[in-house]
């Protein structure tokens, strides 16, 4: 039984979140959801959502509709997400050691388009604190963890991060995404040519057998991709993905476009674009990549997913799984259940 109307969030709860500075409603709503996932009072938010299995890289879905990473980053929330349908949920993007980000503001709300543009940089209280909430969390869905570098990391040493995150996330986590395509850390995206991509993922992989014999547990690797990328950078990287044999990607983080939102207010702010400015960028590239690698790598669509046609465009584009984020905040849970329902 749901004891929450959720449709009701456009006229109740929205007006009191967009009162509020968006990074400060953020940290609002993770706060609570934090609580109520530590008190196990994710019985009162739960919502009833149709069942839609899908099993992908060798893991089984509730359903196909997930969480992006970025909302909470220190998987401070995990239950309470879980509470609201989601078939999986992402936490992170974490790097070994905790770090501030960068300079508030950094986050900012495209409204007429239903976008935010967020320069967070990697905020997060560290891996170690992430491995702690995980294995206190209670969710009985899939949970991925996006790993990162730290900003003070040269990024001709991020091998060493991505390792530490790897090494200490793995006997916790469904999945592992290799965060190389994040717009706000100095640098990050340089990780995606084809030279500095092999020389990441080829240690990662083998890093990966050996924790799994270790564990006797296998945890897919997933790479997520900048949508910015031309035809050619994008050949270069679904190559390099085919040839390790990474068990999915992710399309895609991010714009630094502004085209979309072109004099609109704070579109001019630096930082990733998301939300639904980014759906037709975002659907481009999933289909590119679905091309490339002849639909048989596992793909995750993300990136203007705020309704059941968004999401069935990731499908169509080759997508098995979709997430979403932003559009959380725009139209409240019952985006969820609405897209579940139309699968």
């Amino acid at each position: 039984m749901q004891f929450i109307p959720y449709s009701l969030y456009p006229l109740l709860v929205k007006p009191l979140i967009f009162c509020m500075d968006p990074e400060r409603a953020h940290d609002t709503l993770i706060n609570s959801a934090a609580l109520i996932s530590q008190k196990n009072l994710t019985s009162i938010f739960k919502q009833e959502v149709a069942n839609s299995p899908v099993e992908i890289m060798g893991l089984k879905f509730k359903n196909p509709v997930g969480l992006a990473a970025g909302l909470d980053k220190n998987a401070e929330a995990i239950d309470f997400f879980g509470s609201l349908g989601f078939g999986f949920i992402e936490v992170g993007t974490v790097t070994p050691k905790a770090q501030d980000g960068n300079e508030k503001p950094r986050m900012f709300r495209i409204k007429d388009a239903e976008g935010i543009i967020n320069r967070m940089g990697f905020n997060n209280k560290g891996v170690d604190n992430l491995v702690e909430n995980l294995k206190t969390a209670n969710y009985d869905g899939i949970i991925g963890v996006s790993i990162g570098k730290n900003e003070t990391t040269p990024v001709e040493n991020a091998l060493s991060d991505y390792l530490e995150c790897m090494q200490k996330v793995y006997q916790y986590a469904d999945y592992i995404a290799i965060n190389v395509s994040c717009p706000n850390t100095p640098n990050l995206t340089k990780l995606q040519a084809k030279e500095p991509l092999v020389n990441l993922l080829k240690p990662l992989k083998q890093e990966q057998k050996k924790l799994q014999e270790k564990y006797d547990k296998y945890v897919p690797l997933v790479v997520k991709i900048s949508p910015d990328l031309d035809d050619e950078a994008l050949e270069n990287i679904c190559s390099v993905c085919m040839e390790l044999k990474m068990d999915g990607m992710t399309c895609t983080n991010t714009t630094v476009s502004r085209q979309m939102v072109h004099a609109l207010d704070h579109a001019n702010e630096w930082g990733g674009l998301s939300g639904q400015p980014l759906r037709e960028l975002g659907n481009r590239v999933l289909k590119k990549v679905h091309e490339l690698t002849d639909g048989k790598m596992p793909l995750i669509g993300v990136g203007g997913v705020t309704d059941a046609i968004s999401a069935r465009e990731k499908f169509a584009n080759g997508a098995s799984l979709v997430q979403l984020y932003s559009s959380l905040i725009y139209r409240g849970p019952v985006v969820i259940k609405k897209i579940i329902a139309a699968l």
